[in-house]
């Protein structure tokens, strides 16, 4: 795993983390989900919302790449 892949998989994770306990604490607060339900509304809601991270190979070398439900295209990250 090259510098870029792991830099790229720590970014998806803490995005995922940080939406997932967003999304948690507010499906307890607002609604009448308990048990089960609540982390696995969270953890839909957070991987469908999460941004993706990856590093792929150009002529110029290793880039890191960001595709999101909000914006068009893919982004490159500097």
């Amino acid at each position: 795993m090259t510098k870029l892949q792991t830099r790229a998989f720590l970014y998806q994770l803490g995005c995922f983390a940080v939406l997932f306990i967003s999304f948690r604490f507010l499906i307890y607060t607002f609604t009448n989900l308990t048990g089960f339900w609540a982390p696995t509304t969270a953890f839909v809601i957070g991987t469908i919302l999460s941004p993706i991270f990856r590093a792929m190979k150009t002529k110029e070398g290793e880039k890191l790449f960001m595709s999101w439900l909000f914006i068009k295209g893919v982004r490159e990250i500097g």
